[in-house]
């Protein structure tokens, strides 16, 4: 795949090509609705759209991200809606077959308003965005579609599966990844130890991809789909 990050983008990294590998392998039908969140530069859907010829929308807060989308759908042919807004109060109505999502994980503090900072900060406990995710997404998947969030152990594993199972969607890891604790991580170590986010001493990190399923042959009708195109 072709693409390049505008200054000020969120630089991808690891658990962005996890995500995408992730998603692959599932096997996308040709055609199917995805749905990528705090899109970036929209690498990991792109990925999949590409390779399965997918109707693929993105999301995300940054106007910057949403041009770079729209750069790197047309670098490799992809048809692509790229939106500005906040997860989906920028698609109202609309279900996907597929929704991934590498939001903000970072536990600190509060997600900001403006700036670079918005692509990592997630509260207290990592988990301002994921929850909001966790919460809204099973209403908006497909009969038999899936739900794809990356994230690190340090934001609760179990909690995002437990959030799966209370939404009706059938919850398992399909992906993990061992690797050093990230500058961020590592620099707030102290904090996240004393907080019993973080073992004491600990180095590594678990990054997983969780899925959601949805249960097939259930779900109300699809709104109308609207038209897709890379330049939005």
């Amino acid at each position: 795949m072709r693409g390049m990050v505008f200054p000020g983008v969120f630089q991808p990294r690891s658990d962005t090509w996890l995500l995408a590998a992730a998603a692959s392998s599932a096997a996308v039908p040709v055609g199917e609705r995805i749905l990528e969140l705090c899109a970036g530069p929209g690498f990991a859907g792109l990925t999949v759209a590409l390779a399965a010829r997918a109707s693929l929308t993105t999301v995300d807060v940054s106007r910057r991200a949403v041009w770079n989308v729209r750069l790197n759908a047309r670098l490799n042919g992809v048809r692509a809606r790229a939106l500005h807004g906040d997860l989906f109060a920028a698609v109202p109505g609309e279900r996907f077959d597929m929704i991934l999502a590498n939001p903000p994980y970072v536990p600190g503090t509060a997600p900001p308003a403006r700036g670079a900072a918005r692509a990592w900060e997630a509260g207290g406990d990592g988990r301002a965005l994921l929850d909001r995710i966790c919460a809204a997404a099973p209403a908006r998947l497909l009969p038999g579609g899936c739900l794809l969030i990356v994230h690190s152990e340090v934001c609760g594993e179990q909690r995002t599966l437990d959030a799966f199972t209370q939404g009706g969607l059938e919850a398992d890891v399909v992906m993990r990844e061992r690797g050093p604790l990230g500058p961020l991580l590592r620099a707030r170590r102290g904090e996240l130890e004393a907080r019993g986010l973080l073992s004491p001493g600990q180095k590594h990190e678990d990054v997983v991809v969780l899925r959601g399923r949805a249960p097939v042959g259930t779900g109300k009708p699809l709104a109308p789909r609207p038209p897709v195109l890379a330049d939005g």
